[in-house]
């Protein structure tokens, strides 16, 4: 039978934190909670009152850096990749429980896809879109530690047809979720400067080659024809995976999608330019 880590990585967030780990009970064997940067809102009591590991890390004003670690840190394989803002569904966390006390699943399955709705501060704008990774297995996925990179799978990611909320106390998407959260605008930043390198100078899960993955590889090679041809063909492909989904399509929910794609292609230009301006050359 499996066991399950579940792993989170955040900075403050104490009261996000103590509302996943009470809807998350009977869902886990192991916790382990990495904090970004020091400690000063008490989270460590949240995680060790609930019986976790708590980690204090370097801040660097996101969480995939600190994934690497994190998984090391886990006890077992099986992890849960879920956000201290994020809880399950009950039908979610029924499902876990069962895995827990069913056999191996197949050694060709590296995880598993659930479902994310779109969460506008007050209620579920969506249903069955859009989706994400939310349980791996550590020694089957692959992983560099920069913001919007996800854990890549050697074998499949089987899909569920169950929900992980994601429910902060402000809108999550958006025009000016893209554009003005600060967060977000320093995730860019970062993005563009880990482009100018290697994903081997990153923080590393079970990756060793410097070659970047296509998606990236575009931004680095082409960025202002990948920005305009991305914001044509973002928006299409989402409304795609929205009908493929059984989602009923909502156009007004993907125009921040290209915007996305366009402001990290920006960044990447004028990071690029400054570093060729202190002498050095995107690797």
């Amino acid at each position: 039978m499996p066991q399950v880590s579940l792993v989170v990585c955040l900075h403050g967030e104490g009261r996000y934190l103590e509302r996943l780990l009470h809807n998350a009970r009977g869902c886990y064997d192991d916790l382990v909670i990495v904090h970004d940067g020091s400690d000063e809102t008490s989270v460590r009591r949240i995680a060790e009152r609930h019986g976790g590991r708590f980690f204090e890390r370097p801040r660097s004003f996101q969480q995939e850096c600190h994934w690497p670690f994190a998984w090391g840190k886990a006890r077992f394989d099986w992890i849960l990749r879920w956000d201290a803002d994020e809880f399950p569904s009950p039908e979610l966390r029924e499902w876990v429980d069962c895995f827990r006390h069913a056999p191996e699943p197949d050694a060709t399955v590296s995880g598993y896809i659930g479902i994310l709705p779109f969460w506008n501060g007050r209620r579920a704008l969506t249903q069955r879109w859009p989706r994400r990774v939310i349980l791996i297995h550590r020694h089957r996925v692959r992983f560099f530690g920069m913001p919007d990179q996800g854990p890549l799978a050697d074998g499949v990611f089987e899909r569920l047809n169950l929900v992980l909320h994601h429910q902060p106390n402000r809108k999550a998407h958006g025009l000016r979720y893209m554009l003005r959260r600060r967060k977000v605008q320093r995730w860019y930043k970062l993005i563009a400067e880990a482009l100018q390198g290697k994903p081997t100078d990153l923080p590393c899960w079970r990756w060793d080659t410097p070659d970047w993955p296509p998606r990236w590889e575009r931004i680095r090679r082409r960025p202002i024809f990948t920005a305009l041809t991305r914001t044509v063909l973002s928006p299409l492909g989402n409304l795609r995976e929205m009908i493929s989904c059984g989602e009923f399509p909502k156009p007004w929910l993907v125009v921040s999608f290209p915007l996305q794609h366009v402001m990290m292609c920006l960044h990447y230009i004028q990071a690029r330019r400054k570093h060729r301006a202190s002498g050095g050359e995107a690797t």
